[in-house]
């Protein structure tokens, strides 16, 4: 859970150095704007100061549903949030990145409780993952429909790595993805600071389920499933991979991940996969589980990743952790 302390650690100190009358009511959202070049900052303290300063909006580089493909971008872009997290604090620094690029990007919320009051609503992925694949598989549709596209590309970091397996494997979204890119990749679980072992020891004196029951009657049904050993991922992993083979997949991580742990645990082979290290492109990159969404080999690495046909070289400039303000 210390992926959740540190966001709110990291609100906390967007509250600070954003001055109270900044701070917008939920439903006071502007429409986003197709104009561009958009500012992109350099902190994922960023994300969270907007989400601050306009409660429940979106990144004005994301959702514009007039967005025209191009032959060079003729796919649209989906950023697919992690847990805790939204369409806007998490997508401060990538989404006008891409949007930059010319791409068409959108970002949902997904598996929130939007009925409780914010800043408890602000909190996406915090219901199942089943439940979230079926919201990403209304989102992709709705995403199509308005662009015209056979097919979208994913974007996702942490959770929103993990939970679009059920919309591709299950749901039937592997007919309408061709790209799925992760950052900070899940595919085995985290065994992050022992609670994955707290829930194997709950499992041998039999209380497990109760407390699986719980957290979900609290809201969190993902925060068990997430977890290495869950039956999530004995379902995910029943037929030997977690990927389906019409999709081609990318794995960016970060060896100083505090989430997947160990960091390789998301470097998973296959015929349709390519797997990334920053540090092995920049080793004065120090980047996270947090700021590798504000990570400038990370960004390259996506782009390359939507655009095979046109790599671009990957830059490499010193990233401190957590709150990358990188040059």
């Amino acid at each position: 859970m210390k992926h959740l302390v540190t966001a709110l650690i990291l609100a906390m100190v967007s509250l600070v150095v954003v001055p109270s009358a900044a701070v917008a009511q939920p439903g006071t959202a502007p429409a986003p704007t197709a104009g561009g070049p958009h500012p992109v900052p350099a902190s994922f303290v960023d994300g969270l100061r907007a989400e601050v300063q306009n409660p429940l909006g979106e990144h004005p580089a994301t959702n514009d549903w007039d967005c025209e493909l191009t032959e060079a971008r003729p796919r649209p872009v989906i950023l697919v949030h992690g847990t805790f997290l939204n369409r806007q604090d998490n997508w401060a620094y990538l989404a006008p990145s891409l949007a930059n690029e010319g791409y068409c990007v959108f970002a949902l919320t997904y598996a929130a409780h939007p009925q409780a009051p914010w800043p408890l609503s602000a909190l996406g992925g915090t219901r199942t993952m089943e439940e979230g694949a079926a919201e990403l598989a209304v989102f992709v549709d709705r995403v199509r429909e308005a662009t015209g596209a056979d097919k979208v590309d994913l974007v996702g970091h942490s959770q929103g790595t993990l939970m679009p397996a059920v919309y591709v494997n299950e749901l039937g979204g592997h007919e309408f993805v061709e790209n799925y890119v992760g950052l900070g990749s899940v595919w085995r679980g985290s065994t992050a600071f022992f609670i994955s072992q707290a829930f194997d020891l709950f499992g041998q004196i039999g209380v497990r389920d109760e407390v699986e029951h719980f957290f979900r009657t609290v809201g969190c049904g993902a925060c068990n499933q997430v977890l290495a050993g869950s039956q999530f991922f004995h379902d995910l992993w029943r037929t030997g991979t977690p990927y389906h083979p019409d999709v081609q997949y990318t794995n960016i991580l970060t060896r100083y991940d505090e989430i997947v742990t160990p960091f390789a645990s998301g470097l998973v082979e296959g015929p349709n996969a390519e797997n990334h290290i920053v540090q092995d492109f920049c080793a004065q990159d120090y980047s996270e589980h947090v700021s590798i969404v504000t990570d400038p080999v990370a960004r390259d690495l996506v782009l390359n990743a939507l655009d095979p046909e046109n790599p671009r070289p990957v830059g490499c400039v010193f990233v401190p952790p957590i709150t990358p303000l990188h040059s």
